[in-house]
């Protein structure tokens, strides 16, 4: 009988989570969506100097604002809990002392500088760098002596001769000689786990089957199997890992904070929806097919399967997964819509929760959703209908001075002025008189015509289209600023 698929994302957040974090988290939720296994949700945070309570509540956060909900971890439990770490050193303490009984791990006694000076020969002689296996074999005189002098030791895991190979899901069968993977440390000299020892405890007690995990982790596997045969875990028992390919910048550098790697609360704060970047993520290193790009999440837990990961790196491109995010707005129903808009219109101090602005900015809102990228777009696109002291911006008020534009105000006030005093301002009836007036009157060109009104009106040469403008700032606060800009 197949075991049920459990996969883990166990990040150590020493900051925000970033975009190679959450790339690989969706991975691992959709694969365990799409196969009805579980999804575990385990924190790394025996690093306390670095991960922090904030930023594993922030991790939380930003997994539950994507949507990437779990079945086991924090603030949910589960029958193989605790789920951080550093409530599991116990665990780790008993198997670090069954490996020492067992023979499997031995203590190490060297000093850094020892260890630093061996790693400056390896150098010099050109040979792989690593642990020359000093402490193997003391004899117990050798331990007494190192005791003596007050030397508290680490705890080595011993390295068989040979080699490890394991099938890797995405890149076929994979290598390792062991004269290139030393003897490794599992344990501190304070008896504090490293991440080698604690990975493989927890994702055996855990259940684990599947790793999902990115490529630089590829070479830590022979030292995880090599924990999980200490423990007793046979072979055809171990998890299936599957690593995948790095994300690279457009300069087809590793991501950096120059070309991308910033973190997801930046994209959340820049006005990008979940789904959005959810969808954009997936693509990196993933096809749905038949040369899809717009994938629902629903869609995702549908589609997703190991065999359509590549194994060459991902580039990400930030004008795609803005033109994605553009779609997903456009997607969005009005009350959707309003709903992921009303933050940023708050926070930028452009609108209140007032009756009197939710109802504008309810009627504004369809002007502008078929033409903005981000949410944080939003607040400047808008600002013109609740500013209290009205000016327009002075690049734009350059682009006014001439006198064709004064003529163009001009005309345009009157013709209003009768529109208004005849009880009908919408923008249709605007356009209409607009258009007579400057472009069939005048012989204007649209362009040239509308573009003084435009900046008149909403202070700036960017704005919604114009004659809705117009229509939702009514005949008054139109008229008065077109003289004004008079």
């Amino acid at each position: 009988m197949t075991k049920k698929v459990r996969v883990r994302f166990a990040p150590s957040p020493t900051g925000e989570l970033h975009v190679g974090n959450i790339r690989t988290a969706l991975f691992d939720w959709a694969y365990a969506r799409h196969t009805g296994g579980s999804f575990i949700f385990r924190i790394e945070d025996t690093d306390t100097e670095r991960v922090t309570p904030e930023y594993i509540q922030a991790a939380i956060n930003t997994l539950k604002w994507l949507g990437l909900d779990w079945d086991e971890g924090p603030e949910v439990g589960g029958p193989h809990g605790p789920y951080l770490q550093s409530q599991r050193l116990d665990k780790y303490a008993e198997w670090a002392a069954k490996f020492l009984a067992q023979g499997d791990a031995y203590h190490c006694y060297c000093s850094s500088e020892e260890l630093e000076a061996v790693r400056e020969a390896q150098r010099k002689a050109n040979v792989a760098p690593g642990y020359n296996g000093h402490c193997r074999n003391l004899t117990d005189d050798e331990i007494v002596a190192f005791k003596a002098d007050g030397r508290k030791p680490v705890l080595r895991m011993r390295m068989p001769e040979g080699s490890t190979t394991f099938t890797d899901l995405i890149r076929g069968d994979v290598t390792f000689e062991h004269q290139f993977v030393p003897d490794f440390v599992l344990a501190r000299n304070d008896g504090s786990p490293l991440y080698t020892l604690a990975v493989a405890v927890d994702d055996v007690l855990m259940d684990v089957t599947h790793v999902l995990r990115g490529e630089d982790l590829l070479s830590s596997t022979p030292r995880q199997l090599r924990v999980y045969d200490a423990m007793g875990v046979k072979p055809e028992d171990y998890p299936l890992f599957a690593h995948l390919p790095f994300v690279m910048g457009q300069d087809n550098a590793k991501l950096s904070k120059r070309n991308g790697e910033t973190s997801i609360a930046w994209y959340r704060d820049a006005g990008y929806l979940p789904e959005a970047i959810c969808n954009y993520l997936a693509l990196l290193g993933w096809s749905p097919g038949e040369d899809r790009e717009n994938v629902t999440m629903k869609e995702l837990t549908e589609l997703f399967t190991v065999e359509r990961v590549h194994s060459s790196p991902a580039r990400f491109d930030m004008k795609k997964l803005e033109a994605i995010n553009g779609d997903k707005i456009r997607a969005l129903t009005l009350e959707s819509f309003f709903e992921w808009s009303m933050p940023f219109l708050t926070k930028s101090g452009v609108a209140t929760e007032s009756a009197t602005d939710i109802a504008l900015v309810k009627r504004a809102l369809p002007i502008i959703q078929e033409r903005i990228t981000t949410l944080s777009e939003i607040p400047a696109l808008l600002n013109f209908l609740f500013v209290k002291d009205f000016a327009i911006e002075a690049e734009s008020a350059a682009k006014i001075t001439d006198e064709a534009s004064k003529q163009v105000l001009t005309i345009s006030s009157e013709r209003l002025a009768g529109l208004a005093t005849s009880g009908t301002w919408d923008h249709a009836s605007i356009e209409a008189v607009l258009r007579t007036a400057l472009i069939e009157e005048l012989g204007l060109k649209p362009r040239i015509a509308f573009s003084a009104l435009r900046i008149a009106v909403t202070g700036s040469h960017i704005s919604p289209p114009l004659f809705e403008s117009m229509e939702l700032l009514g005949a008054e606060k139109s008229l008065a600023r077109i003289r004004g800009a008079i």
